[in-house]
């Protein structure tokens, strides 16, 4: 038993030397059931395309994504079943959404280029992402690379309009709203002016997201893949893009809603920092009509004083963070552009507080 408690004789690790490996980007995938993810999901694990993606399928989803799926009992592992295919593609199950059963794939399969993560119909995708993004920051094997909501042409608009009970969030409106690219399916299967009444709810929702559009989930792969939604390189992208989107009207009472305002001058950072927290996590700022405002998705390009680049905001539910891209102001203006994806939002009583507390002096628009 003595020898048993002696201290072991420490031993140098050899095994992480050199540079650090590349991270392995994460797309998380949502949508209700039947609007078209294991078609999406089947369809990128069979075509050719010279990448190897895991495709992780929750053991809570509707069933696996391949309908012959082998399944391979590994007794205590994080992970249940899986299936090589031959375009170097792998799918598997897993009993949780945890970080370690991918890092444990990882480990046990080698490395991918990508990973597909399918949630649950049910699932808020922004409580999986959250996971994600914090990790990344405790020196994870992968990040997040973006989220994708699949949306059925035909039954889509009447899911997006279902309220629920108690004033809870609608499912579908949610997973859109958290959304950095949607994949309208089943086009064929209505005519031209539903198709532009599910387009235009999915927009009145989120005014940032990117629309594609396709029949049997079908899509190109590019489109779907290497989004940098949660990164610094999309900070240029993001600039850009703010500089276009409309602010949204609700298509529905209660319904979720994009926000939008943009401001000039130099912030300061505590008191942007105290900004977020009160609208994310303290819930103090109310509309008009005294409902507490609710943020689903969150982002930004800000002029911090005393700091030459831009600085990338991003937010998810109760989660932000603040970094610094590689774009320097310069001679532009300052101009400091927001977007808020929420319940509840009033832009004018959102601008005249982040004017009066955040904007050093006041700022003008």
């Amino acid at each position: 038993m003595e020898e048993e408690d002696d201290c072991p004789e420490l031993v140098p690790i050899h095994s992480q030397p050199g540079p650090q490996a590349r991270q392995i980007p994460v797309t998380i995938i949502t949508g209700y059931l039947g609007a078209g993810k294991t078609t999406l999901l089947n369809y990128i694990l069979t075509e050719q395309h010279n990448k190897r993606i895991a495709v992780i399928l929750n053991e809570f989803g509707e069933g696996s994504a391949l309908e012959k799926s082998l399944a391979v009992s590994q007794a205590g592992e994080l992970y249940e079943e899986w299936l090589e295919l031959r375009n170097g593609c792998l799918c598997c199950s897993v009993k949780d959404n945890g970080l370690k059963a991918i890092e444990n794939l990882m480990e046990k399969k080698g490395k991918f280029d990508y990973i597909l993560l399918e949630t649950t119909g049910l699932a808020d995708p922004g409580a999986v992402a959250s996971m994600f993004w914090v990790d990344a920051e405790l020196g994870s094997d992968v990040y997040l690379d973006g989220i994708v909501t699949v949306i059925d042409a035909k039954y889509g608009l009447q899911q997006l309009k279902e309220e629920k009970a108690n004033g809870l969030v609608n499912e579908a409106a949610r997973q859109v709203a958290l959304a950095d690219l949607t994949i309208i399916n089943k086009t064929d299967l209505v005519e031209e002016e539903e198709l532009n009444q599910v387009r235009d709810t999915v927009r009145s929702i989120n005014g940032l997201v990117k629309i594609l559009e396709t029949q049997r989930s079908r899509v190109d792969l590019s489109e779907v893949l290497d989004l940098h939604s949660f990164d610094c390189q999309d900070g240029a992208k993001l600039a850009a893009k703010l500089q276009l989107v409309k602010p949204t009207r609700p298509h529905l009472d209660k319904s979720i809603l994009t926000v939008t305002f943009e401001t000039t001058g130099d912030l300061c950072e505590d008191a942007l920092n105290t900004f977020i927290q009160d609208l994310l996590w303290e819930k103090k700022f109310c509309n008009k009509a005294g409902e507490p405002m609710s943020v689903i998705r969150l982002k930004g390009i800000v002029s911090f004083a005393g700091k030459a680049h831009q600085v990338l905001l991003q937010g998810v539910h109760e989660l932000y963070e603040l970094n610094e891209t590689p774009q320097l102001w310069e001679e532009n203006p300052h101009t400091n552009r927001l977007v808020f994806i929420g319940r509840n939002l009033d832009k004018n009583i959102l601008q005249e507080i982040f004017i009066s507390t955040v904007v050093i002096n006041g700022g003008k628009n």
